[in-house]
């Protein structure tokens, strides 16, 4: 019987050895498994991270083109306004511009006599006080 207990306690060892060697090739392959996980997620934040940096530059492109046109948008609708307002007005013919300046040239040396004669009474004024 003691030799029995002896095998026993020698396949018992043996089989130890096993499930431990077992228990460790299983722990390195989860490590293993663990690690590649990590860098799969490392992997796709990088490439999130690129991809976030990629956006704000096309973003940042788009304002630009976006102002590029806007400003050249507001410059032709500028210009077409302006010729709009051009064609609109009524320009004057050349008997008008006559008869304006003639009636201009009048008030002038109607305003500049009555200017004149009110000097006058002033200074009139002043001499008798």
């Amino acid at each position: 019987m003691k030799k029995e207990t002896k095998k026993k306690a020698t396949t018992t060892k043996k089989e130890k050895n096993q499930t431990t060697k077992k228990t460790q090739i299983k722990k390195e392959e989860t490590i293993k498994e663990e690690s590649k996980e990590t860098e799969e997620v490392v992997e796709v934040k990088e490439e999130q991270k690129e991809t976030k940096k990629d956006k704000k530059k096309d973003a940042k492109k788009d304002k630009k083109e976006k102002k590029a046109k806007k400003e050249k948008v507001k410059k032709e609708s500028w210009i077409k306004s302006v010729f709009k307002e051009v064609k609109q007005v009524k320009w004057p013919t050349k008997k008008d511009m006559v008869k304006y300046s003639i009636a201009t040239i009048i008030f002038i040396i109607f305003f500049a006599g009555f200017f004149y004669l009110i000097e006058l009474l002033m200074a009139l004024l002043k001499s008798v006080i």
